[in-house]
């Protein structure tokens, strides 16, 4: 879904993470940049990305202006683009996707994995972060101790957080109560820390978290922490779909 609006060419290039202009302007003078199928000879040229065909040394450059990374984040990276003492997201990216300059929707804590998405599409990010689109996350817990149907009630009926906040009703599913308790946990806001604190308020830590769900978008299982891919047409439609509707 690219824009009908024609584009100067060094602007394209650049965008695709091709070169800087000073680069693309070296690249036109060397006769390796093809629009149509014919030497480009001026870097400003104006081009339509939706119609015309580019090439660079004969491989085709398929414009596009959104991003849509999904990765598991693993441990101890930050969910930000640039962070002064720690690793951060944007650091496990490939040039050819840190180019779109993608930053996370929301953020999981430092010791948190799991589903986050990336992308350089405000619209839509704004859209699954707004508290009236009550976007479901689902977490997957390690928690200390034997988790109750008391505490799935708690849950159901909205927890009242250390500082007074009442969150929305979540759902607790118990996977299995024993010392170490394995739960999912569906949240629809996304407060600081909110899972840690909600399993606090009734008196229980949480030892491992991993977010597995986003609105209708779920962790591609094949995805090692640290790993990500881009989404589907299919996968963007989805997301799109279910913030539009809401």
């Amino acid at each position: 879904m690219g824009t009908q609006k024609s584009q100067r060419l060094d602007k394209i290039l650049a965008h695709m993470g091709i070169g800087t202009r000073k680069e693309i302007k070296k690249l036109v003078r060397a006769g390796r940049v093809r629009l149509n199928g014919i030497t480009a000879n001026d870097p400003g040229i104006h081009v339509y990305p939706d119609q015309d065909e580019l090439t660079v040394d004969g491989i085709p450059i398929h414009y596009r202006e959104h991003i849509y990374l999904m990765m598991n984040k693993p441990q101890g990276v930050i969910s930000a683009t640039e962070d002064r003492f720690n690793e951060v997201i944007s650091d496990l990216l490939e040039p050819e996707h840190r180019v779109f300059d993608p930053f996370p929707v929301g953020r999981l804590d430092k010791d948190t994995e799991g589903l986050i998405l990336l992308t350089n599409d405000g619209k839509l990010s704004h859209q699954l972060l707004s508290p009236k689109k009550h976007v479901p996350k689902v977490y997957y817990a390690l928690v200390e101790g034997a988790v109750t149907e008391a505490d799935r009630e708690a849950f159901a009926s909205g927890i009242t957080l250390d500082d007074g906040y009442e969150t929305l009703p979540g759902q607790l599913r118990i996977l299995n109560s024993g010392p170490v308790s394995e739960v999912e946990v569906t949240i629809y806001e996304g407060k600081y820390h909110q899972v840690k604190r909600m399993f606090e308020a009734v008196g229980k830590r949480v030892k491992f978290l991993k977010r597995i769900a986003m609105g209708p978008l779920s962790l591609d299982p094949d995805l090692e922490p640290g790993e990500y891919r881009e989404l589907s047409d299919e996968e963007i439609e989805m997301l799109k779909k279910a913030t539009s509707s809401r």
